[in-house]
């Protein structure tokens, strides 16, 4: 007897060709690779495998060139949407993005973001907002929220001290240059399928030349936030979405 299940139109999920089997170092509950899945699920469909250029700087997600099987740049940290910038710039047929987190966008790459989307630049910038430096040992970031510990705010941050949570992608749907910008999360099947819509409409804006996108991704870092995995999707849908609320901030894409 055929064993049917095996059968290609029996297939209910399979891992996205542009993933390698390259083991992942991220932390165990760690929403990047989930991104990931979705930014190579998306360049398939797209069919734009060998015209797809991710830019990459420093963070947790420096070494995703090692996992999607695309062309990758990396840039200085914080500088991403200058690299893109030059790159679509000299390669218009290209699908050209960022794949940053929250302290290299929001704050040592302020300058570079606020510009490139004011600019109108035809990319999109996938932007993970942890609320933490992940990587660097778990230290306040632009987003960290009011009263939120970490290794530099051991107490919490206080907005005499340390200001206030910076809401960057409100400030960039704000901006004349900007076509899309929208909010997700990927804690739930149901919000993955949201946020993949989304980085689908933010690549094919930047391929029909409207302007600039940015896709933030509120998520989790259990190590920074020293908890389980299911006890940071829990205390991010408490007080992650309170801040950061979530859906489509500007669409002007028509998409």
């Amino acid at each position: 007897m055929n064993n049917d299940i095996i059968s290609p139109e029996n297939l209910v999920y399979a891992k996205p060709e542009l993933m390698n089997d390259t083991p992942m170092h991220y932390c165990a509950g760690c929403s990047h690779g989930v991104v990931h899945k979705l930014v190579a699920e998306v360049i398939a469909e797209m069919g734009m495998e060998d015209k797809a250029i991710g830019v990459s700087p420093v963070g947790c997600g420096v070494f995703a060139y090692r996992y999607i099987d695309i062309d990758w740049q990396e840039a200085p940290h914080g500088r991403a949407p200058a690299l893109a910038t030059g790159i679509k710039r000299l390669w218009p047929d290209r699908l050209v993005f960022t794949y940053q987190g929250d302290g290299d966008l929001a704050c040592i790459g302020t300058a570079e973001t606020i510009h490139s989307l004011n600019r109108g630049e035809h990319i999109a910038i996938i932007f993970i907002n942890n609320a933490i430096y992940g990587m660097t040992g778990g230290q306040m970031a632009p987003t960290t929220l009011l009263g939120q510990k970490t290794a530099t705010c051991p107490f919490g941050r206080v907005p005499e001290l340390h200001g206030y949570p910076l809401n960057i992608t409100e400030l960039a749907a704000r901006l004349e240059g900007t076509c899309y910008v929208s909010r997700q999360s990927v804690e739930t099947v149901a919000a993955i399928h949201k946020a993949k819509k989304a980085i689908r409409k933010a690549f094919e804006a930047s391929m029909k030349g409207l302007g600039s996108s940015l896709v933030e991704i509120v998520s989790t870092c259990n190590s920074g936030w020293k908890l389980t995995p299911v006890k940071a999707n829990e205390w991010m849908q408490e007080h992650m979405f309170e801040k950061y609320p979530k859906g489509d901030l500007k669409d002007t894409t028509s998409l």
